[in-house]
């Protein structure tokens, strides 16, 4: 029988795991310091929860769960698997009326969308998000801006850029485009700019109606000065009311995010930034590194009207996600992460049958003391044990033969400097938890 796993998918070694975990772990710490709270939801919903949130593209991607028994055979579907981590979380708002408004909360697991697995882009992925619900003011957005720059930094990265723009202002420019009542096929198009380039866009926005003319006009519109202020300022003499209320809501933004103490030289006016999901009302943003050219590791964005469609009642909204597997991949490429460290710290040896019994309470003590140890399962000679701790890449080694139990002592044995010495059990636990010898 051959085996092979579900293409977009992957399995996590061990040490692969523990650098995810290390990654993971920075991550939550960052949330946590901005005061937001974590939650956790299932991995499938109902299917019309889903179902109407991203657009038409979206809905093609999510992954739906056939119902039970006969209606399977018909092809029927009433469940699906999250698409992303936002629709849920509105779900959960909505569900839970008395959750003390602004809620901060972020939320680390993994999504699944039927998209065509390449390179960096899966079929199954984790999300790490951070959302405040409850409130319009621009420190909300501001603060999301922060947590991403926070986080990278946590994780090392240098030379990277946080992109925004504003719904509204790539609504005005649609309108300017002759697509005022098409502004998703606009979206979309421009989402796929880093992708298709000028050309694929504009021959993207062809095939859907609109005009040369009115294509060059949207080129026009979008090209503004690299600075922050210029390109507000030259954003303003182009568009409309509608328009002019976003570039107000970035300039708020960007001035509570440089109080926070976000390095402004990171941020980027960009209104080609779409960010295609349906949902977005207000400032979007996206953040990308330098090098390798994965494309965004993290985005988001306001999304004021979300979660009205499942309470009845608009509640405001903002958020970000950073997509753990781009950032992974790139801190693979450059040589950042920090390296597998085992889980065990020490294992310790069998001897033979005579001994077997101290080496077990040992190990027992040990992990009671919080000292993360492995035992040798089974017999073999100290050689093939000594191989096996350095091929886990364990520090230290604790050896019970027959003479450190006739003086109940351990001969605890340092694997980097190849030093052994022998000591009271207690005192090998002093001395890997890092702790002084008691004087006298």
């Amino acid at each position: 029988m051959s085996v092979f796993l579900a293409k977009g998918t992957r399995d996590f070694l061990p040490a692969q795991m523990r650098n995810r975990q290390w990654v993971i772990d920075r991550l939550r710490e960052v949330f946590a310091r901005f005061g937001f709270e974590p939650l956790e939801t299932p991995a499938f919903e109902r299917i019309e929860t889903l179902l109407g949130k991203y657009g038409e593209e979206g809905d093609r991607l999510i992954y739906r769960i056939l119902k039970r028994g006969k209606h399977a055979a018909l092809g029927e579907a009433d469940l699906a698997l999250r698409y992303d981590l936002t629709v849920p979380l509105a779900r959960v708002v909505a569900m839970n009326p008395q959750l003390r408004l602004p809620f901060k909360r972020y939320q680390i697991q993994p999504v699944w969308r039927a998209d065509r697995p390449q390179k960096g882009r899966f079929r199954e992925f984790w999300q790490c998000d951070v959302d405040t619900v409850g409130t319009t003011s621009s420190v909300a957005d501001a603060e999301c801006l922060a947590v991403v720059t926070a986080s990278l930094e946590a994780l090392g990265f240098e030379a990277y850029t946080v992109r925004l723009n504003d719904r509204r202002i790539l609504t005005s420019l649609a309108a300017a485009a002759g697509a005022a009542h098409r502004e998703m096929d606009v979206l979309v198009a421009i989402d796929k700019l880093d992708k298709i380039g000028v050309a694929g866009v504009s021959e993207a926005l062809r095939a859907k109606g609109l005009a040369d003319d009115n294509i060059a006009r949207l080129w026009d519109s979008l090209d503004v000065p690299e600075d922050n202020p210029g390109a507000l300022a030259s954003l303003e003499q182009k568009l409309d009311a509608r328009g002019a209320e976003g570039v107000a809501a970035l300039r708020d933004v960007l001035a509570a995010a440089e109080h926070l103490g976000v390095p402004t030289s990171r941020l980027r006016v960009d209104p080609s930034l779409a960010r295609g999901l349906d949902y977005y009302t207000g400032p979007v943003f996206e953040a990308e590194v330098v090098e390798p050219a994965v494309g965004s590791i993290c985005g988001g964005g306001r999304y004021d009207h979300l979660i009205g469609m499942f309470s009845g009642r608009d509640i405001p909204a903002v958020g970000v996600s950073l997509g753990l597997e781009r950032i992974i991949a790139v801190m693979e490429a450059q040589g950042m992460l920090p390296g597998a460290q085992p889980t065990a710290r020490v294992l310790v040896t069998v001897f033979d049958d005579r001994t077997r019994t101290r080496s077990l309470e040992a190990a027992a003590v040990l992990r009671a003391a919080g000292i993360a140890t492995d035992l040798y399962l089974g017999e073999g000679r100290l050689k093939n044990q000594l191989k096996q701790a350095n091929a886990r890449g364990y520090p230290w080694l604790i050896v019970i033969g027959p003479d450190e139990v006739a003086a109940g002592a351990v001969s605890l044995k340092d694997l980097t400097t190849g030093e052994q010495e022998a000591l009271s059990l207690e005192g090998a636990i002093r001395k890997l938890a890092g702790q002084p010898r008691p004087k006298g």
